[in-house]
């Protein structure tokens, strides 16, 4: 599978309703070659993975057991339950009007790899940056 990284397969499950994806959750890397390996194929190189991701990559060092979770999505039920053609009209915790999340701080500030990832080119004009 190292090969053809297509073939690989996951432990996932969903819970779906009229097309609606309710719940969704999956059994979660819990070994560091695993992990590695993922990272790798991202193109997250040794020192990266470790600098980003270390605390994660020791705790499996110490024998992490198998473990799954599975998220619900309450604003799409409520979606669904209310009739509601879209979440918009039912989410708990809507975004404000200037796309920020002051609950996570995001957007955050990304790499100029991953700008070139995205071809994204970021340009200097008179006012700024745009």
């Amino acid at each position: 599978m190292d090969s053809d990284p297509g073939r690989v397969r996951s432990h996932a499950y969903d819970l779906v309703c009229n097309g609606w994806e309710l719940f969704s959750g999956s059994i979660r890397i819990h070994r560091r070659e695993v992990q590695e390996k993922v990272f790798a194929m991202l193109g997250i190189g040794p020192e990266e993975a470790q600098r980003r991701f270390g605390h994660m990559l020791e705790a499996f060092e110490y024998g992490a057991p198998p473990h799954a979770g599975i998220g619900a999505g309450i604003d799409r039920l409520m979606a669904v339950l209310t009739g509601q053609p879209d979440i918009r009209e039912v989410i708990a915790f809507p975004k404000t009007k200037s796309a920020t999340d002051p609950l996570t701080g995001a957007p955050g500030e990304v790499t100029p790899e991953q700008l070139q990832d995205l071809h994204i080119a970021v340009t200097e004009t008179e006012e700024g940056t745009s």
